[in-house]
Protein backbone atom coordinates (compact mmCIF):
# COMPACT_ATOMS: atom_id res chain seq x y z
CA UNK A 1 0.00 0.00 0.00
CA UNK A 2 1.52 2.96 -1.13
CA UNK A 3 0.77 6.39 1.10
CA UNK A 4 0.70 9.50 -1.57
CA UNK A 5 0.53 13.37 -1.23
CA UNK A 6 -0.97 14.83 -4.08
CA UNK A 7 0.38 18.51 -5.40
CA UNK A 8 -1.95 20.35 -7.55
CA UNK A 9 -4.88 17.82 -6.87
CA UNK A 10 -7.30 19.86 -8.27
CA UNK A 11 -5.44 20.54 -11.67
CA UNK A 12 -5.14 17.88 -14.61
CA UNK A 13 -2.32 15.89 -13.22
CA UNK A 14 -3.77 15.60 -9.46
CA UNK A 15 -7.80 14.43 -11.53
CA UNK A 16 -6.12 11.69 -13.54
CA UNK A 17 -3.87 10.60 -10.53
CA UNK A 18 -7.13 10.58 -8.25
CA UNK A 19 -8.91 8.40 -10.84
CA UNK A 20 -5.45 5.36 -11.04
CA UNK A 21 -6.16 5.94 -7.32
CA UNK A 22 -9.77 5.19 -7.20
CA UNK A 23 -9.74 2.11 -9.60
CA UNK A 24 -7.26 1.11 -7.12
CA UNK A 25 -7.90 1.22 -3.64
CA UNK A 26 -6.13 -2.14 -2.36
CA UNK A 27 -2.45 -0.29 -3.97
CA UNK A 28 -2.76 3.34 -2.97
CA UNK A 29 -4.76 5.42 0.04
CA UNK A 30 -4.50 9.21 -0.08
CA UNK A 31 -2.60 11.28 2.67
CA UNK A 32 -2.74 14.87 1.62
CA UNK A 33 -4.36 16.77 -1.16
CA UNK A 34 -2.69 20.49 -1.95
CA UNK A 35 -4.81 22.66 -3.82
CA UNK A 36 -4.78 26.53 -5.04
CA UNK A 37 -8.14 28.11 -5.41
CA UNK A 38 -10.66 25.62 -6.50
CA UNK A 39 -11.95 24.63 -3.15
CA UNK A 40 -15.06 23.08 -4.35
CA UNK A 41 -13.05 20.47 -6.25
CA UNK A 42 -10.60 20.12 -3.16
CA UNK A 43 -14.11 19.73 -1.20
CA UNK A 44 -15.47 16.78 -3.50
CA UNK A 45 -12.23 15.11 -3.31
CA UNK A 46 -11.49 15.08 0.42
CA UNK A 47 -15.04 13.61 0.60
CA UNK A 48 -14.22 10.50 -1.39
CA UNK A 49 -10.38 10.11 -0.53
CA UNK A 50 -9.97 11.16 3.41
CA UNK A 51 -6.98 12.96 3.58
CA UNK A 52 -5.24 13.08 7.26
CA UNK A 53 -4.25 16.52 5.84
CA UNK A 54 -5.63 19.85 2.99
CA UNK A 55 -4.13 22.27 1.78
CA UNK A 56 -5.20 25.68 0.09
CA UNK A 57 -3.55 28.80 -2.03
CA UNK A 58 -4.65 31.03 1.02
CA UNK A 59 -6.51 31.79 4.74
CA UNK A 60 -9.66 32.61 2.24
CA UNK A 61 -9.60 29.48 0.63
CA UNK A 62 -9.30 26.65 4.15
CA UNK A 63 -12.55 29.52 5.83
CA UNK A 64 -14.67 28.59 2.33
CA UNK A 65 -13.17 25.10 2.50
CA UNK A 66 -14.46 25.08 6.31
CA UNK A 67 -18.02 26.45 4.74
CA UNK A 68 -18.42 23.47 2.42
CA UNK A 69 -17.15 21.08 4.34
CA UNK A 70 -19.87 22.06 7.16
CA UNK A 71 -22.56 22.33 4.08
CA UNK A 72 -21.94 19.00 3.15
CA UNK A 73 -22.31 17.81 6.72
CA UNK A 74 -18.64 15.40 7.12
CA UNK A 75 -18.30 15.10 10.96
CA UNK A 76 -16.08 17.57 12.50
CA UNK A 77 -13.87 14.18 13.77
CA UNK A 78 -13.60 13.27 10.08
CA UNK A 79 -12.24 16.24 8.29
CA UNK A 80 -8.43 16.64 7.42
CA UNK A 81 -6.27 19.09 9.07
CA UNK A 82 -6.91 22.40 6.68
CA UNK A 83 -3.38 24.50 6.18
CA UNK A 84 -3.08 27.15 3.47
CA UNK A 85 0.09 28.66 2.11
CA UNK A 86 3.90 28.28 0.96
CA UNK A 87 4.69 26.39 4.75
CA UNK A 88 1.97 23.83 4.45
CA UNK A 89 2.75 22.84 1.25
CA UNK A 90 6.08 21.59 2.57
CA UNK A 91 4.59 19.97 5.32
CA UNK A 92 2.02 18.07 3.44
CA UNK A 93 4.74 15.88 2.15
CA UNK A 94 6.71 15.91 5.29
CA UNK A 95 5.36 13.54 7.36
CA UNK A 96 6.77 10.33 7.40
CA UNK A 97 3.47 7.72 6.39
CA UNK A 98 3.64 9.85 2.77
CA UNK A 99 6.10 7.92 0.69
CA UNK A 100 5.23 8.87 -2.92
CA UNK A 101 4.44 12.49 -3.71
CA UNK A 102 2.95 13.58 -7.21
CA UNK A 103 4.27 16.70 -7.77
CA UNK A 104 2.00 19.04 -10.12
CA UNK A 105 1.70 21.86 -8.91
CA UNK A 106 2.28 24.64 -11.98
CA UNK A 107 5.03 26.85 -11.82
CA UNK A 108 8.09 27.74 -9.20
CA UNK A 109 5.32 27.22 -6.51
CA UNK A 110 5.63 23.49 -6.45
CA UNK A 111 9.49 24.05 -5.98
CA UNK A 112 10.05 24.20 -2.72
CA UNK A 113 7.58 21.33 -1.59
CA UNK A 114 9.13 19.17 -4.31
CA UNK A 115 12.71 19.88 -2.94
CA UNK A 116 11.85 18.55 0.19
CA UNK A 117 10.38 15.30 -0.64
CA UNK A 118 13.34 14.53 -2.40
CA UNK A 119 15.61 15.48 0.65
CA UNK A 120 13.61 13.08 2.37
CA UNK A 121 14.40 10.54 0.07
CA UNK A 122 10.68 9.63 -1.23
CA UNK A 123 9.48 8.69 -4.79
CA UNK A 124 8.64 11.96 -6.64
CA UNK A 125 6.38 11.17 -9.74
CA UNK A 126 7.47 14.62 -11.07
CA UNK A 127 4.57 16.30 -13.73
CA UNK A 128 6.03 20.19 -12.82
CA UNK A 129 8.45 20.85 -15.39
CA UNK A 130 9.71 24.57 -13.57
CA UNK A 131 11.16 22.30 -10.29
CA UNK A 132 13.94 21.30 -12.97
CA UNK A 133 13.86 24.31 -15.40
CA UNK A 134 14.33 26.56 -12.37
CA UNK A 135 16.08 24.37 -10.05
CA UNK A 136 17.87 21.25 -12.08
CA UNK A 137 21.05 21.27 -10.79
CA UNK A 138 20.37 21.92 -7.34
CA UNK A 139 16.90 19.46 -7.23
CA UNK A 140 19.43 16.67 -8.76
CA UNK A 141 22.26 16.39 -6.67
CA UNK A 142 19.69 16.40 -3.40
CA UNK A 143 18.32 12.97 -5.49
CA UNK A 144 21.77 11.77 -5.85
CA UNK A 145 22.79 13.00 -2.09
CA UNK A 146 19.58 11.56 -0.66
CA UNK A 147 18.36 8.42 -2.85
CA UNK A 148 15.33 9.72 -3.38
CA UNK A 149 13.41 8.17 -7.04
CA UNK A 150 12.13 10.90 -9.51
CA UNK A 151 9.84 9.70 -12.36
CA UNK A 152 8.48 11.45 -14.72
CA UNK A 153 4.80 11.91 -15.43
CA UNK A 154 5.25 14.29 -18.17
CA UNK A 155 4.50 11.84 -21.60
CA UNK A 156 7.02 12.46 -23.44
CA UNK A 157 10.03 12.04 -20.58
CA UNK A 158 7.63 8.96 -18.90
CA UNK A 159 7.84 7.37 -22.53
CA UNK A 160 12.34 8.44 -22.32
CA UNK A 161 12.15 7.02 -19.21
CA UNK A 162 10.52 3.62 -20.54
CA UNK A 163 12.62 3.36 -23.60
CA UNK A 164 15.99 3.72 -21.47
CA UNK A 165 14.95 0.62 -19.30
CA UNK A 166 15.56 -1.36 -22.91
CA UNK A 167 19.32 -0.95 -23.17
CA UNK A 168 23.36 0.33 -21.85
CA UNK A 169 22.52 4.25 -21.58
CA UNK A 170 26.45 4.57 -22.06
CA UNK A 171 25.37 2.88 -25.71
CA UNK A 172 22.84 5.53 -26.51
CA UNK A 173 23.71 8.82 -28.57
CA UNK A 174 20.31 10.80 -28.96
CA UNK A 175 17.16 11.32 -27.18
CA UNK A 176 14.20 12.70 -29.39
CA UNK A 177 10.84 13.73 -27.68
CA UNK A 178 7.77 14.30 -30.19
CA UNK A 179 6.05 17.64 -29.83
CA UNK A 180 2.29 17.66 -31.38
CA UNK A 181 3.21 21.06 -33.07
CA UNK A 182 0.25 22.96 -31.09
CA UNK A 183 -2.41 24.77 -33.27
CA UNK A 184 -0.02 26.90 -35.25
CA UNK A 185 1.96 23.91 -36.73
CA UNK A 186 0.84 24.86 -40.51
CA UNK A 187 0.02 28.73 -39.81
CA UNK A 188 1.79 30.57 -41.96
CA UNK A 189 4.80 32.63 -39.86
CA UNK A 190 3.65 36.51 -41.46
CA UNK A 191 0.00 35.28 -39.87
CA UNK A 192 0.96 34.82 -35.60
CA UNK A 193 1.24 38.58 -34.76
CA UNK A 194 -2.95 38.36 -35.48
CA UNK A 195 -2.86 35.10 -33.26
CA UNK A 196 -5.98 35.58 -30.33
CA UNK A 197 -5.79 33.86 -27.08
CA UNK A 198 -9.25 32.10 -27.83
CA UNK A 199 -7.00 30.60 -31.32
CA UNK A 200 -3.71 29.60 -29.28
CA UNK A 201 -5.35 27.44 -26.33
CA UNK A 202 -7.48 25.65 -28.83
CA UNK A 203 -4.91 22.50 -28.73
CA UNK A 204 -5.57 20.32 -31.12
CA UNK A 205 -3.80 17.31 -29.08
CA UNK A 206 -4.16 17.43 -25.13
CA UNK A 207 -6.56 19.19 -22.47
CA UNK A 208 -4.17 20.81 -20.35
CA UNK A 209 -4.13 24.53 -17.74
CA UNK A 210 -4.05 27.60 -19.61
CA UNK A 211 -0.21 28.41 -19.40
CA UNK A 212 0.48 24.93 -20.73
CA UNK A 213 -1.27 25.65 -23.54
CA UNK A 214 0.06 28.94 -24.84
CA UNK A 215 3.58 27.36 -24.34
CA UNK A 216 2.66 24.20 -26.47
CA UNK A 217 1.42 26.88 -29.01
CA UNK A 218 5.22 29.11 -29.06
CA UNK A 219 6.64 25.47 -28.26
CA UNK A 220 8.03 26.77 -25.39
CA UNK A 221 6.64 23.90 -23.32
CA UNK A 222 8.88 21.71 -25.73
CA UNK A 223 11.90 23.48 -24.92
CA UNK A 224 11.52 23.33 -21.17
CA UNK A 225 10.96 20.00 -22.01
CA UNK A 226 14.65 19.66 -23.38
CA UNK A 227 15.53 21.53 -20.59
CA UNK A 228 13.99 18.92 -17.80
CA UNK A 229 15.24 15.67 -20.12
CA UNK A 230 18.81 17.15 -19.96
CA UNK A 231 18.72 17.25 -15.84
CA UNK A 232 16.80 14.10 -15.74
CA UNK A 233 18.38 11.88 -18.14
CA UNK A 234 22.39 13.05 -17.64
CA UNK A 235 22.01 14.57 -21.84
CA UNK A 236 23.65 17.42 -23.44
CA UNK A 237 21.39 19.67 -25.09
CA UNK A 238 22.96 18.68 -28.24
CA UNK A 239 21.90 15.20 -27.64
CA UNK A 240 18.25 15.94 -27.48
CA UNK A 241 16.25 16.24 -30.47
CA UNK A 242 12.70 17.59 -31.20
CA UNK A 243 10.41 16.33 -33.68
CA UNK A 244 6.85 17.31 -34.46
CA UNK A 245 4.32 13.77 -34.57
CA UNK A 246 0.98 15.86 -34.65
CA UNK A 247 -0.51 12.29 -33.89
CA UNK A 248 0.72 12.15 -30.35
CA UNK A 249 1.19 8.61 -30.21
CA UNK A 250 5.27 8.02 -29.88
CA UNK A 251 6.10 10.10 -27.25
CA UNK A 252 9.85 9.40 -26.91
CA UNK A 253 12.53 7.80 -28.97
CA UNK A 254 16.11 6.93 -27.94
CA UNK A 255 18.84 6.11 -30.90
CA UNK A 256 21.53 3.97 -30.36
CA UNK A 257 25.35 4.85 -31.49
CA UNK A 258 24.92 1.82 -34.12
CA UNK A 259 21.80 3.57 -35.29
CA UNK A 260 18.93 1.61 -33.85
CA UNK A 261 15.78 3.67 -32.48
CA UNK A 262 13.23 2.60 -29.90
CA UNK A 263 10.37 4.52 -29.50
CA UNK A 264 7.45 4.49 -26.70
CA UNK A 265 3.68 4.33 -27.90
CA UNK A 266 0.74 4.59 -26.13
CA UNK A 267 -2.58 6.67 -26.71
CA UNK A 268 -2.95 10.32 -25.38
CA UNK A 269 -3.66 9.25 -22.18
CA UNK A 270 -1.99 10.72 -18.68
CA UNK A 271 -3.27 7.94 -16.88
CA UNK A 272 -0.77 5.60 -18.31
CA UNK A 273 2.39 7.43 -17.13
CA UNK A 274 0.80 8.02 -13.56
CA UNK A 275 -0.03 4.71 -12.84
CA UNK A 276 3.88 3.81 -14.47
CA UNK A 277 5.25 6.38 -12.14
CA UNK A 278 3.69 4.77 -9.27
CA UNK A 279 4.01 1.51 -10.04
CA UNK A 280 7.79 1.51 -11.37
CA UNK A 281 9.48 -1.08 -11.86
CA UNK A 282 6.24 -3.26 -12.48
CA UNK A 283 3.54 -2.82 -14.56
CA UNK A 284 0.06 -2.79 -14.27
CA UNK A 285 -3.40 -2.34 -16.24
CA UNK A 286 -3.92 0.65 -17.08
CA UNK A 287 -7.51 2.50 -17.57
CA UNK A 288 -6.34 3.56 -20.81
CA UNK A 289 -7.57 2.34 -24.26
CA UNK A 290 -4.97 0.37 -26.71
CA UNK A 291 -3.34 1.06 -29.47
CA UNK A 292 -5.73 -1.24 -32.67
CA UNK A 293 -2.93 -2.51 -34.46
CA UNK A 294 -6.18 -3.75 -37.15
CA UNK A 295 -6.74 -0.63 -37.96
CA UNK A 296 -4.88 1.48 -40.16
CA UNK A 297 -2.82 4.65 -39.38
CA UNK A 298 -0.20 7.24 -40.50
CA UNK A 299 2.12 8.57 -38.42
CA UNK A 300 4.56 11.88 -39.35
CA UNK A 301 7.82 13.17 -37.89
CA UNK A 302 8.45 16.55 -39.37
CA UNK A 303 11.52 19.40 -38.34
CA UNK A 304 10.57 21.67 -36.02
CA UNK A 305 10.91 25.10 -37.38
CA UNK A 306 13.17 27.39 -34.77
CA UNK A 307 12.35 30.66 -36.72
CA UNK A 308 8.67 30.28 -36.80
CA UNK A 309 9.04 29.34 -33.22
CA UNK A 310 12.51 31.15 -31.57
CA UNK A 311 11.62 29.91 -27.83
CA UNK A 312 12.33 26.96 -28.62
CA UNK A 313 15.90 27.53 -30.10
CA UNK A 314 16.06 30.03 -26.94
CA UNK A 315 15.42 27.24 -24.51
CA UNK A 316 18.44 25.26 -26.05
CA UNK A 317 20.59 28.33 -25.66
CA UNK A 318 19.56 28.74 -22.24
CA UNK A 319 20.28 25.43 -21.21
CA UNK A 320 23.76 25.75 -22.78
CA UNK A 321 24.87 28.46 -20.97
CA UNK A 322 24.01 27.21 -17.42
CA UNK A 323 23.40 28.96 -14.04
CA UNK A 324 20.06 30.95 -13.94
CA UNK A 325 19.34 31.43 -17.12
CA UNK A 326 16.69 28.90 -17.49
CA UNK A 327 15.09 30.03 -14.20
CA UNK A 328 14.91 33.91 -15.76
CA UNK A 329 13.88 31.62 -18.98
CA UNK A 330 10.46 30.31 -17.26
CA UNK A 331 10.03 33.38 -14.89
CA UNK A 332 9.90 35.58 -17.84
CA UNK A 333 7.34 33.45 -19.50
CA UNK A 334 5.06 32.83 -17.43
CA UNK A 335 4.51 36.69 -16.96
CA UNK A 336 4.55 36.78 -20.93
CA UNK A 337 2.15 34.52 -21.06
CA UNK A 338 -0.39 35.72 -18.33
CA UNK A 339 -0.61 39.47 -20.21
CA UNK A 340 -1.04 37.46 -23.25
CA UNK A 341 -3.96 35.56 -22.11
CA UNK A 342 -4.99 39.04 -20.72
CA UNK A 343 -5.30 40.79 -24.45
CA UNK A 344 -2.46 43.06 -23.18
CA UNK A 345 -0.25 41.81 -25.71
CA UNK A 346 0.94 40.17 -28.75
CA UNK A 347 1.57 36.67 -29.42
CA UNK A 348 4.83 37.66 -30.79
CA UNK A 349 5.69 39.63 -27.64
CA UNK A 350 6.02 36.65 -25.58
CA UNK A 351 9.29 35.62 -26.81
CA UNK A 352 10.21 39.10 -26.90
CA UNK A 353 9.39 39.87 -23.35
CA UNK A 354 11.35 36.55 -22.22
CA UNK A 355 14.43 37.52 -24.47
CA UNK A 356 14.66 41.20 -23.08
CA UNK A 357 14.15 39.96 -19.19
CA UNK A 358 17.50 36.97 -19.93
CA UNK A 359 19.23 40.20 -21.39
CA UNK A 360 19.16 42.15 -18.33
CA UNK A 361 18.96 39.43 -15.62
CA UNK A 362 22.63 38.39 -14.56
CA UNK A 363 23.27 34.86 -14.67
CA UNK A 364 24.63 33.27 -11.77
CA UNK A 365 24.64 30.18 -9.73
CA UNK A 366 22.38 29.32 -7.18
CA UNK A 367 22.54 27.51 -3.96
CA UNK A 368 19.75 26.93 -2.39
CA UNK A 369 15.69 27.16 -2.92
CA UNK A 370 15.79 30.80 -1.36
CA UNK A 371 18.19 31.37 -4.08
CA UNK A 372 15.92 29.81 -6.80
CA UNK A 373 13.01 31.98 -5.58
CA UNK A 374 14.79 35.19 -5.43
CA UNK A 375 16.30 34.86 -9.37
CA UNK A 376 12.61 33.54 -10.06
CA UNK A 377 10.95 36.91 -8.44
CA UNK A 378 13.50 39.57 -9.82
CA UNK A 379 13.13 38.03 -13.46
CA UNK A 380 9.04 38.36 -13.06
CA UNK A 381 9.33 42.06 -11.73
CA UNK A 382 11.35 43.06 -15.04
CA UNK A 383 9.29 40.61 -17.52
CA UNK A 384 6.23 42.79 -15.99
CA UNK A 385 7.69 45.69 -16.16
CA UNK A 386 8.79 44.81 -19.59
CA UNK A 387 4.93 43.50 -20.47
CA UNK A 388 3.73 47.01 -19.31
CA UNK A 389 5.59 48.88 -21.38
CA UNK A 390 4.91 46.66 -24.73
CA UNK A 391 1.14 46.76 -23.24
CA UNK A 392 1.46 50.59 -23.74
CA UNK A 393 2.85 50.61 -27.15
CA UNK A 394 6.07 52.16 -25.75
CA UNK A 395 9.74 50.64 -26.54
CA UNK A 396 12.02 49.17 -23.71
CA UNK A 397 12.35 51.78 -21.64
CA UNK A 398 15.76 52.92 -20.16
CA UNK A 399 13.90 53.16 -16.91
CA UNK A 400 13.02 49.49 -16.56
CA UNK A 401 16.10 47.65 -14.81
CA UNK A 402 16.16 44.12 -12.56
Amino acid sequence: MKTIAVLGSTGSIGTNTLDVVRRNRHLYQVYSLVAGQNVELLNTQILEFRPKLAVTATSDGVARLTDCLTAAGLPRAEWPELLWGDAARVTAVRAAEVDTVISAIVGVAGLEATYEAVCLGKRVGLANKEVLVSGGSLVMDAVAKFGAELLPVDSEHNGAHQCLRAGNRKQVSKLILTASGGPFRNTPAADLAQVTPEQALNHPTWKMGNRITIDCATLMNKGFEVIEACWLFDFAPSEVGVVIHPQSTVHAMIEYSDGSVLAQVSATDMRMPIQYALTYPDRAEAPVPKIDWGEARKWEFLPPDFEKFPLLKLAYQCQEAGGSATCTLNAADEIAVEAFLQGRIGFLSIHEIVQETLSRIPSRTPGSVDDILEIDRESRTLARELAKCRAAGTGWQATVTA
